[in-house]
């Protein structure tokens, strides 16, 4: 019985998403207390649509997890979800439990994540300091507005990730753009298929340099064809940053999208 879990967080004072030992993660506080509540003689494994890193926020991550089979399958869900809403601490909540529809996996059924990253080029609101990353230098949105058509579609992201053995940094950038909310907060959502390591602070933080002025569209556009990290962007700070949202297609296509997600990427064209 696989069931989806919704869920949402303060990053703050978590060290990421995956467990790691001796630190609070949310994956390790969810996978402590549901087999408590459910009363399990073993552990259970969470899998996430994306890993988020020690700080970061999140209002829509996916998970999902694998139980024994029950008489009563939606009773267990509803089960589930009104234990963990009575035992979780404040900074997480999971909205959603619902059973998992045939050949759902969290993380590679899903075909976009989209993340938003907020900062403060004014005097900050006190209330949201967790939340956005303060600056001094007012960002010119029209300069980020105007590069970032150039950046989407298929492109090697190196120069913008933490590389990892044996992982790709071919992505698919699907959205890109900026808006100032009424109470005079830059968000910059970013939406791809999939993220690599510390991509969306990186691009944010090369983002941020074209619109102060420091760099040139250009600058930004080449980095695509670095072929390597790039040493001279700054990662943005992780609080500034939530995972928003995850999109998953139709029920019918999920199996076949997590099999073509399993597979290695390339910029070269198929046939």
């Amino acid at each position: 019985m696989r069931l989806r879990l919704d869920i949402a967080y303060d990053g703050t004072e978590f060290h990421g998403w995956a467990a790691q030992r001796g630190l609070r993660t949310v994956q390790e506080e969810l996978e402590a207390w549901i087999p408590r509540v459910l009363r399990l003689t073993e552990p259970v494994t969470l899998t996430c649509a994306g890993r988020t890193d020690a700080g970061v926020h999140a209002r829509g991550q996916v998970a999902h997890l694998d139980l024994p089979e029950t008489a009563d399958p939606e009773g267990a869900v509803a089960d589930l979800g009104y234990r963990l809403r009575n035992v979780l601490p404040s900074d997480l909540v999971v909205r959603r439990v619902s059973l998992a529809p045939p050949g759902f996996d969290a993380r590679f059924s899903a075909i976009w994540r989209r993340y938003i990253y907020r900062i403060a080029d004014s005097t900050p609101d006190p209330l949201l300091r967790t939340h956005v990353t303060p600056m001094r230098t007012e960002l010119d949105l029209q300069r980020i507005n105007l590069v970032a058509p150039r950046l989407l579609g298929l492109h090697d992201f190196v120069a913008f990730c933490k590389q990892r053995e044996g992982a790709t940094t071919i992505r698919n950038l699907l959205q890109l753009s900026t808006r100032r909310t009424w109470d005079d907060v830059v968000e910059i959502t970013v939406r791809a298929d999939a993220f690599c390591h510390s991509m969306v602070r990186s691009l944010v933080g090369a983002l941020v340099a074209v619109a102060t002025g420091r760099r040139e569209p250009d600058w930004l556009v080449g980095l695509l064809d670095a072929g390597a990290r790039a040493g001279d962007i700054r990662v943005m700070p992780a609080g500034g940053l939530t995972l928003e949202e995850v999109g998953y297609p139709p029920d019918r296509e999920l199996a076949a999208r997590a099999s073509e997600a399993r597979a290695r990427r390339s910029l070269e064209p198929s046939g």
